[in-house]
């Protein structure tokens, strides 16, 4: 167990360096949400989610959906590292016809499978694809990451009410709580807390977690269904900017326009945890 967190937290590294080469390339991106969910996109593309990198459209896939679009850059980071594209692909993000554009595009990029960015959307998408597995028997499951700013958004309650309805136990729910959204603290823009007992109350079986913890994402994506019969909600705890020291737990870093200076410390930083964790790994990237 001990080996295969370290390993997952490896891939996490290198993912979070990819969506700094993103920023890099770009100089521009929503920085703050895509670092605090990557741990979690980062668990469910190398040891969860039943996908071939090869064929991103096999019907027997397991579904990821990004409802908070405006993180991509975390899917993008992880996918590229996954190998389901070339990272040299990463340095297009944001540009004239590319495939990275800055809300997930599923007519740009093979292996996204929903447009996603106005946010509150991305869990009635997935509803619709558990109902539609359920109802055709396959074994797939579809897993939605949420921003907590989007709780808002009144379509996320009609979608947990037909989750529970239709016990969707294919149906995994993660909300990435980092506690900021871009106009500050999500508690003070529209407090939805306490959100576990909300989705208790509407029929879900819920754990709450350190989001940025891989021993506790993995630990909740191995008992996954909690319950046969109800859908699953995992409240994540993060920290918004995760891995990049200043931008940690910042507001405003929510949307990223770096100076030279702060690009550089972000490549340093990420690159020394890196070279931290392969050491501890005992492995050397070629």
């Amino acid at each position: 167990m001990a080996d295969r967190i370290v390993r997952l937290q490896l891939k996490a590294a290198r993912c979070r360096r990819n969506v700094v080469r993103m920023v890099e390339a770009s100089h521009h991106g929503h920085l703050g949400g895509a670092m605090s969910c990557l741990d979690i996109v980062t668990a469910l593309y190398f040891d969860k989610m039943n996908i071939d990198s090869d064929d991103m459209q096999k019907p027997e896939r397991d579904r990821f959906i990004l409802s908070a679009g405006h993180k991509c850059m975390a899917q993008y980071a992880v996918m590229a590292e996954r190998g389901i594209f070339d990272k040299a692909v990463l340095d297009t993000y944001g540009g004239f016809k590319t495939k990275l554009p800055g809300h997930p595009d599923m007519h740009k990029l093979p292996g996204v499978e929903a447009n996603t960015g106005a946010l509150g959307h991305g869990l009635s998408i997935g509803v619709g694809m558990a109902l539609g597995l359920k109802v055709d028997g396959k074994p797939s499951n579809v897993y939605v990451v949420m921003g907590d700013g989007e709780l808002a958004e009144g379509s996320n309650w009609e979608a947990a009410a037909a989750a529970a309805q239709f016990g969707l136990s294919n149906l995994a729910l993660f909300v990435d709580y980092n506690g900021l959204q871009i106009s500050g603290p999500v508690e003070d823009v529209m407090n939805f807390m306490p959100v576990t007992e909300k989705f208790r109350s509407f029929g879900w079986s819920v754990r709450e977690i350190d989001g940025n913890d891989m021993s506790e994402i993995v630990k909740a994506l191995d008992a996954l269904p909690f319950e046969e019969g109800k859908p699953s909600m995992i409240l994540a705890h993060t920290v918004k900017g995760k891995g990049v020291s200043f931008a940690e737990g910042k507001a405003s870093y929510h949307y990223w326009t770096p100076s030279q200076e702060e690009l550089e410390t972000a490549i340093r930083e990420t690159e020394a945890e890196i070279r931290r964790l392969e050491a501890v790994c005992g492995e050397v990237r070629v």
